[in-house]
């Protein structure tokens, strides 16, 4: 039999045990509550944000690689797999290479020397400003799958970018419907003719002959006063049609050539928003604007090697994809070996916009001094896919742009003293280009 203190003494010892078991089943809670939670930011931040990778991407590493593509360094796309595959580096290794690649090789890493030496020695530009979460979103980016690319839409219609009409009646059927029905007004008027005819002859109705009327050629040849008038008409429309022929010789307006390689403004100049002298750089300091060299072209077809755009049926993809491939031809480019091969060809350029010799024309005047924009006298060119010439470029054109342009003479000592005497002189404040001589033969011919 147990005494009674022997019962208290199980009691306490099992309230004691319930007590430090519910204490260590809480405290377990709480670290396994700490460790998941732990282990899942810790996930989250090694996944990264693809779109804020891309951005990362396009600003950081887009000038020297490609997802899919080796350039002046190597493809990314998963990038970190194939390290992690192939050569057994983690992700700390990635940090320190993007940080510090010259530290990384200057280290004696087997694998960073074998990347410097492939690629002719050239180290990789130092970012240690990047965090680690910029760089683990970078890593999520270049670990995306490799999208398809999307195809052009074609309308149900067959496609037809020439179609007269929404609802599929064309101007050609609205003619032809015209035409049909023109004959057949026709043959029902002949027939109601031949069937009068019939009726008065079995009438005996007596038609008047038609020899008995003079014929209208004849009573208006013997008609002086209507000769003398058709006479004098058919000189001043010759006279007319003359001169408009002969005013046209030289004027190109809407010429539009095929050039050797397709070059599309509403691309570069619209889409992408190039200025115009990034290419035409000399526009702004001399006479003529100047042919940009392949090597313009280069400074960004080095990277870009395919065409990403929208497309139209009539210049598609692999259209574009051709032209640069023409391009890389002409200028001695491998896009394979990403280096020049030494074996380039002259692009024979077609000239649009040609002004005749005996007419001076300067550029960076009108550009730097006056300040006039590119479209005013070239057009919309970010809306065309093909450059024509947009102006008539005549001398009256340019006359009537003098007569109504404004010189702008603020904050310019050399127009000071000019100004000052004719603003007295025409008794305005603003001078025009043809006020200030701009109409003179000289300024243009000599």
């Amino acid at each position: 039999m147990k005494k009674p203190y022997q019962s208290l003494e199980v009691n306490l010892t099992n309230n004691m045990k319930q007590v430090i078991h519910r204490k260590l089943s809480r405290n377990i809670l709480r670290l396994g509550l700490i460790i998941l939670l732990a282990f899942t930011t810790s996930l989250s931040a090694q996944e990264g944000d693809p779109a804020k990778g891309k951005s990362l991407f396009n600003a950081n590493c887009a000038a020297c690689h490609q997802l899919d593509k080796k350039m002046t360094g190597p493809a990314l796309r998963n990038v970190e797999a194939r390290l992690s595959d192939d050569q057994g580096l983690d992700r700390d290794w990635i940090y320190a290479w993007i940080r510090n690649s010259a530290g990384v090789i200057k280290s004696g890493d087997a694998y960073a020397n074998k990347i410097f030496n492939e690629y002719s020695g050239a180290a990789m530009t130092a970012m240690p400003q990047l965090t680690d979460e910029d760089i683990n979103n970078i890593l999520a980016y270049t670990a995306e799958e490799k999208k398809a690319p999307a195809q052009t839409a074609v309308a149900a219609t067959g496609g037809n970018a020439e179609s007269g009409s929404s609802n599929g009646i064309t101007n050609e059927i609205i003619l032809g419907a015209l035409a049909i029905l023109f004959i057949l007004l026709a043959i029902g008027l002949y027939l109601v003719n031949k069937t009068l005819r019939r009726f008065a002859s079995a009438q005996n109705i007596d038609l008047p002959e038609s020899s008995a009327r003079t014929p209208l050629w004849k009573a208006f040849v013997q008609n002086q006063f209507l000769m003398l008038v058709t006479a004098i008409f058919f000189l001043l429309a010759s006279a007319y049609f003359a001169y408009g022929y002969f005013m046209q010789i030289g004027v190109d307006q809407g010429y539009q050539p095929v050039q050797p390689i397709h070059f599309s403004h509403k691309i570069h100049a619209g889409d992408n928003g190039v200025d115009c002298k990034y290419c035409h750089s000399s526009a702004r300091v001399s006479k003529t604007s100047g042919i940009p060299s392949l090597n313009v072209c280069m400074n960004c077809h080095k990277s870009i090697y395919e065409y990403n755009g929208e497309t139209s049926p009539e210049y598609t993809k692999e259209f574009y994809d051709g032209e640069i491939q023409k391009l890389y031809a002409a200028a001695g480019w491998s896009d394979a070996d990403q280096k020049y091969t030494g074996d380039s060809q002259p692009v024979k350029w077609v000239r649009i916009h040609n002004l005749p010799d005996f007419v001076y024309f300067n550029h960076s005047q009108h550009v730097t001094v006056a300040g006039v924009e590119c479209q005013t006298c070239h057009g919309p060119v970010e809306e065309m896919e093909i450059m024509y010439q947009h102006a008539p470029l005549t001398m009256g054109w340019c006359i009537e742009c003098h007569r109504t342009t404004n010189v702008n003479v603020q904050d310019n000592a050399y127009y000071e003293k000019i100004h000052e005497q004719l603003s007295k002189k025409y008794g305005v404040d603003k001078l025009t280009a043809a006020q200030m001589g701009g109409l003179e033969c000289g300024k243009c011919h000599y």
